[in-house]
């Protein structure tokens, strides 16, 4: 009955899986304006339910009763994809089935002993893999306009979206872990009186105000920075532009063109004075076009995150004090580490559950350090 109980679980596993992907399958097709992509995710959106129902039928021969929810996307997944958008939303698919593949391999080789669950994840496996091959397809073999389009719409998420996203964990992260470890550190040294509440509040402060100030200055550099290098640039074409052609023409001829096709590529785009300019920077300078984030946003963002990032491990010496106080602050820190390394995941594809581990022993190590230096200066 064990064994059959271990089985069941993996497949109710594997089903649940399988039905959160067809949703966000379908979910992404009524987003696009592309009918090709959009019906390429509607066959992967019915692969991945008939997967289900496998799976739910397997569960049935078993003694079990098969799993039933609605197939209608859930708010969690509308708000994932007006956050990141499609494009990243497809990337994170990508991830994601190629993490279903390994799992139902694992599943496979776990669960010989049933020989009909076996076949059953390995046969899924194999087509989970080809729905990664699928979404690669989708990805290179689009027509030029629309990937230009999702080339674009990639390079907006990372520039206006992503950004403030990024940032806004990114102060989090450093407002929870420096004032998590100053009043670690204060803690050790004094124990849990006033004085590790008025340092940690200090600390927050100065935190959030140095964070703003950081993001505002990096954000008014890197447009400035562009700015500067185009300007530098166009003065070269309009003072030699027969070698910036020559110097162009090169470069294509380095990436594979030959020398008559490299030319008259050269040509095409010299008659385009601004995409000439814009095709040099690029090629010459690594430089492209960007919606740059706006400085006071940039700002605004990086100093409330981090403020409230830093305001996290305070909270409990606003209501007690002593050991109590220092236990509450470890466990609230500890917990609000996890929860803003997983949510990382959202930008980065990794794994929330391991992201927000790794952000968790990173604070342990960081707690444990201070508090060690604080007891070494105890000043109590």
């Amino acid at each position: 009955m064990a064994g059959k109980e271990k089985v069941i679980t993996a497949l109710r596993a594997a089903w649940q899986r399988e039905i959160e992907a067809a949703r966000l399958y379908r979910l992404l097709a009524e987003q696009l304006q592309d009918e090709r992509r959009g019906q390429l995710l509607l066959r992967l959106a019915r692969a991945e339910e008939e997967h289900a129902q496998r799976f739910a039928d397997r569960i049935l021969a078993l003694g079990g009763v098969p799993p039933s929810e609605s197939l209608e996307p859930t708010s969690a997944q509308r708000f994932l994809v007006q956050t990141l958008g499609v494009e990243a939303t497809l990337r994170r698919i990508e991830a994601e089935e190629q993490r279903n593949a390994r799992l139902f391999a694992h599943h496979a080789q776990a669960l010989q002993e049933d020989a009909e669950s076996h076949a059953l994840f390995r046969q899924i496996e194999d087509e989970e893999e080809q729905h990664t091959l699928l979404l690669q397809q989708l990805k290179t073999r689009e027509e030029p306009r629309t990937r230009l389009e999702a080339i674009l719409k990639g390079e907006r998420w990372h520039a206006t979206t992503g950004s403030w996203i990024g940032d806004a964990i990114y102060g989090l992260n450093d407002g929870l872990g420096a004032v998590f470890g100053v009043v670690s550190g204060m803690a050790g040294a004094a124990g849990g009186g006033r004085v590790v509440l008025v340092a940690g509040l200090i600390a927050m402060l100065a935190s959030a105000l140095s964070m703003g100030a950081s993001a505002f200055m990096a954000a008014k550099s890197e447009r400035e920075v562009y700015q500067a290098e185009m300007g530098r640039e166009k003065q070269e074409i309009e003072q030699s532009p027969e070698h910036e052609k020559e110097e162009l023409a090169l470069i294509y001829q380095l990436k594979g063109f030959s020398e008559q096709e490299a030319v008259a590529m050269t040509e095409r785009l010299a008659a385009q004075p601004e995409q000439f300019l814009k095709t040099m920077a690029q090629e010459e300078l690594g430089l492209s076009e960007a919606r740059f984030p706006n400085p006071f946003v940039a700002a605004l963002t990086a100093t409330a995150s981090t403020a409230i990032g830093g305001f996290i491990p305070v909270i409990p010496f606003l209501f007690t004090h002593g050991n109590a106080a220092v236990l509450w602050a470890a466990v609230i820190g500890m917990a609000a580490h996890f929860a803003v390394g997983a949510a990382k995941s959202m930008v980065t594809a990794r794994s929330w559950w391991k992201s927000g581990l790794e952000m968790t022993l990173i604070a342990v190590l960081c707690g444990v350090t201070t508090y060690a230096l604080g007891r070494l200066f105890h000043i109590g």
